[in-house]
């Protein structure tokens, strides 16, 4: 299948009822004038840290404006717990949710995230190179394409309505172009998108989605592969930098208390500053620059 052979139409997603103003003056099919640039990232799937690789035409925003400039929050491994929702959707801007397949709490995470009409993702397990466990339903670089085609689908019966798919672990999978064309076909063939999580360098994710005509984007920070709240702090300073001076940045977080502190600490700081927060669905690639 080549590049721009699919079309596709991915519904802009509803702000969360807590914040009435940014989602409500974007276009019905936002856009992203400049490619957010590839990541190096080594990660292993346990260490996230990861310093972004400079664009090779980036927006440059003048020094101290920040207006126009776009963040996007996506919480990785959610699936276990509804409280986590509820903490995520008092910072009152747009989040993107990741939602794991088939843990003990997916089907009422999913219920409550339809029910805010909140944006969010299949959170699809990958085999690390690490020997990790990514979870229940995991795609394994043994599998057959009919197998790994299989397990994808089945994942994404397990989280309906999601418009869009990261991986989670996956340093191993995501890093073969033979299982990433099978698995994105099955997301191109639905008419959503993907965030290439980037918990390699060597991830070919991005790369085959576009070469798919999948929308698609890849992540730039990780926000608290170290807990510490000084840490997080400072990662998402890190954000508010990198998207200044390119005029759009996405970060990935979890649902770990400290990471949920800061951001309710930092946030609203950003907010009133004049950072627009966005779902990860506003910063995509699209084929053919659409």
């Amino acid at each position: 299948m080549g590049a721009g052979a699919l079309y596709f139409y991915i519904q802009s997603p509803v702000k969360p009822p807590a914040s009435p103003a940014p989602r409500e003056a974007a276009p019905a099919k936002p856009r992203l004038a400049h490619t957010l640039p590839a990541v190096s990232s080594d990660r292993s799937d346990r260490s996230e840290t990861a310093e972004p690789v400079a664009a090779a035409t980036p927006v440059t925003v003048a020094s101290g404006a920040v207006h126009g400039v776009r963040v996007a929050l996506v919480i990785d491994d959610l699936g276990r717990s509804v409280d986590d929702l509820r903490l995520l959707a008092a910072l009152g801007v747009p989040v993107t949710y990741a939602v794991l397949p088939f843990e003990t709490e997916t089907p009422a995470v999913v219920a409550e995230l339809r029910r805010l009409h909140a944006e969010f993702l299949l959170h699809l397990p990958m085999e690390p190179k690490n020997h990790g466990n990514p979870g229940p339903g995991a795609l394994l670089e043994r599998m057959t394409d009919d197998e790994l085609r299989q397990r994808t689908i089945a994942a994404l019966q397990a989280v309906p309505g999601a418009v869009g798919m990261n991986n989670h672990m996956g340093s191993l999978l995501s890093s073969e172009e033979g299982p990433m064309n099978t698995v994105l076909a099955v997301i191109g063939e639905r008419r959503l998108f993907y965030l290439d999580s980037r918990t390699s360098g060597g991830s070919v994710g991005y790369k085959v989605a576009t070469e798919l005509g999948i929308p698609a984007a890849e992540r730039q920070i990780f926000l608290d592969d170290d807990p510490s709240p000084e840490t997080i702090r400072a990662q998402f300073q890190h954000l508010l930098d990198l998207a200044r001076t390119r005029g759009a940045a996405i970060a990935i977080g979890h649902p770990h208390p400290t990471t949920l502190a800061v951001l309710m600490s930092e946030v609203p700081k950003a907010k009133a500053a004049g950072y627009d927060f966005v779902p990860v669905s506003y910063l995509l690639t699209r084929p053919g620059g659409e």
